[in-house]
C-alpha cells in the first residue's frame, strides 16, 4: 500500500467494539467491494468498502469478514477470508496478502481463503439465530447498478432462509461518527498532504493555463506524498463554471480577471481531506472580488466558532443562510426592503447561495453519520460557506474540515492559505 502501515489495534478494537452490540447467538458478516468494470478487460481502480476497512484494514478485493463471538468453536469467532494467491496470480496481476501478511495488517489469527469459507461459514451459523449484514445506507445514496454487497445479502439470504436478519448500520455508523486519535492523525495527513497540492497550484496557476493542466499539478503532488488519489472527483472551476456546484469537467482555459474556485481532497489511508479556497487567475483579485471574498470568509469564520459541543447541524445551516444573506445586502445584491417582501418559500438569498454548510467527513467525504444528532466531541465535519453570481461569473466557496473537541473547534487546515493576502503573496 501506499501509505504507512496502520497499527492493527485500530481495527482489533473497532471489531471489539462493534461485536459489543450484537445480539446474543449472532454472527456479523462483512464483504469487500467488488472490482468495478470500466471497458473490455479493464477494471476502475480497486477502493475498499469503507466498513470492511474499518474493521479489518484490508485493502483487497474477494475479502470476507466473519464475526462470531459467542461461537462454541473459538476459532471461528473472528475469521477473515481473502482471495487465495500463488506464483501465477503474483505475475500476471501482482501481489496480494498471503495469510501471514493479513493477520498482521488486521490483528486477525485465524486467516483462511476465501474459497474455503463454505464449511466454516455453515458451522459458525449452525449456532446462531441471527445474521447480522451490511449494506451503505447513506440517505441520499442510489445506484441502478446492484453491489457486492447486495449480492452477498441475496446469497446469505438464500443459504440460511430460518435465520433472523439483523443490519449492521445501526451498530457500526454510531462508531464511525466519532473518530479516534488514529483516525483523526490519518484526517490530519490528509489535510496536509491537500495543504501542499494546493500550494503547488499558487505556484503554477497564471492566465492562460487549463484547469486540467491544474489537476494534473494537483495529483503529481497527491502520487508523491503516497495519497491513494482524491477523495472524490475534483472540482477546478475557473470564471463563470464556478457558479456550477457540482462542475467536474475541468476542461476550461483560465483567463485573466477570473477567479478559480478549487474543491478537493487527498484520500491517504481510505480517509478523506476536503478542501474548498478561491484564487484569482491572475494572482490579484479585483475589489468586488476581494468583497465577496471577505463576506464568505466572514461567514466562514462565524459559523466555525458556532461548531461546538450540543450544536445540531440545523442551528448551523440556519445560522450560514443568516449570515450569508446579510452579506448578500452588503454587496448590493437586493436589499432589506427586498427581503422584508420576499417569498419565503423561495427566499432571495438561495438564487446566490444554494446548498448546505456542513456534512460528516471520514472513510466517505460524505460520511456515515445521523444530522439529527447534537454535535459531539471526536466528529469531524466541513464547513464551506459560499456565494455565485453568475451574472458575475463569480463563484466563491471557501471550506474547512472542523474537528468537533471539548475545547472548541479544531480546523484541521490552519497550514493552507486562505488570507487574501497570503494568496496573492504566494502567487507572486
Amino acid at each position: 500500500m501506499r501509505y504507512h502501515k496502520i497499527d492493527n489495534q485500530f481495527f482489533t478494537k473497532n471489531r471489539t467494539e462493534f461485536s459489543k452490540h450484537l445480539k446474543s447467538k449472532s454472527i456479523a458478516l462483512f464483504v469487500s467491494n467488488d472490482e468495478q468494470p470500466r471497458n473490455g478487460d479493464q477494471f476502475f481502480p480497486f477502493r475498499q468498502s469503507s466498513d470492511l476497512f474499518y474493521l479489518s484494514g484490508i485493502d483487497q478485493e474477494k475479502t470476507i469478514l466473519m464475526l462470531a463471538p459467542d461461537c462454541p468453536n473459538p476459532k471461528l469467532r473472528e475469521v477473515l477470508f481473502v482471495l487465495k494467491t500463488n506464483e501465477h496470480i503474483a505475475v500476471w496481476y501482482g501481489h496480494k496478502y498471503t495469510l501471514e501478511e493479513a493477520s498482521e495488517t488486521s490483528g486477525i489469527q485465524n486467516i483462511q481463503w476465501v474459497d474455503d469459507m463454505d464449511i466454516m461459514l455453515k458451522e459458525a451459523a449452525s449456532y446462531a439465530q441471527n445474521i447480522y449484514l451490511n449494506s451503505y445506507e447513506y440517505p441520499k445514496y442510489s445506484s441502478n447498478v446492484e453491489s457486492g454487497e447486495q449480492r452477498f445479502i441475496k446469497e446469505i439470504k438464500q443459504l440460511f432462509p430460518l435465520h433472523i436478519f439483523e443490519r449492521s448500520a445501526p451498530i457500526l455508523y454510531p462508531m464511525r461518527l466519532i473518530k479516534s486519535e488514529t483516525e483523526i492523525e490519518l484526517l490530519k495527513e490528509a489535510c496536509e498532504i491537500t495543504n501542499k497540492a494546493f500550494r503547488r497550484t499558487l505556484e503554477f496557476v497564471k492566465p492562460g493555463v487549463m484547469e486540467f493542466e491544474i489537476q494534473a499539478e494537483i495529483e503529481h503532488e497527491f502520487t508523491r506524498n503516497r495519497a491513494n488519489g482524491h477523495g472524490y472527483y475534483p472540482i477546478i472551476a475557473s470564471g463563470e463554471s464556478a457558479c456550477t456546484l457540482h462542475y467536474i469537467e475541468n476542461d476550461k482555459k483560465c483567463k485573466d480577471g477570473d477567479v478559480i474556485l478549487f474543491d478537493f481532497g487527498a484520500e491517504y489511508a481510505n480517509y478523506s481531506a476536503d478542501m474548498s479556497r478561491s484564487i484569482p487567475v491572475n494572482g490579484k483579485f479585483t475589489e468586488r472580488q476581494k468583497a465577496v471574498y471577505k463576506a464568505v470568509l466572514r461567514t466562514l469564520n462565524i459559523l466555525t466558532e458556532n461548531m461546538v459541543i450540543g450544536k445540531s447541524l440545523d442551528d448551523l445551516d440556519k445560522l450560514s443562510k443568516e449570515l450569508t444573506e446579510k452579506e448578500l445586502i452588503l454587496l448590493g445584491l437586493f436589499t432589506e426592503e427586498e427581503v422584508k417582501n420576499q417569498d419565503q418559500k423561495n427566499p432571495l438569498y438561495k438564487k446566490y447561495y444554494m446548498h448546505g454548510v456542513n456534512h460528516h467527513l471520514g472513510l466517505d467525504v460524505h460520511d456515515v453519520g445521523d444530522r439529527n444528532i447534537l454535535l459531539t466531541a471526536g466528529m469531524v465535519l466541513t464547513c464551506e460557506p459560499g456565494i455565485y453570481i453568475p451574472e458575475e461569473k463569480l463563484g466563491i466557496r471557501l471550506e474547512n474540515d472542523i474537528l468537533i473537541s471539548k475545547n472548541g473547534p479544531v480546523n484541521l487546515m490552519t497550514n493552507i492559505p486562505i488570507e487574501i493576502e497570503e494568496i496573492e503573496r504566494l502567487m507572486r
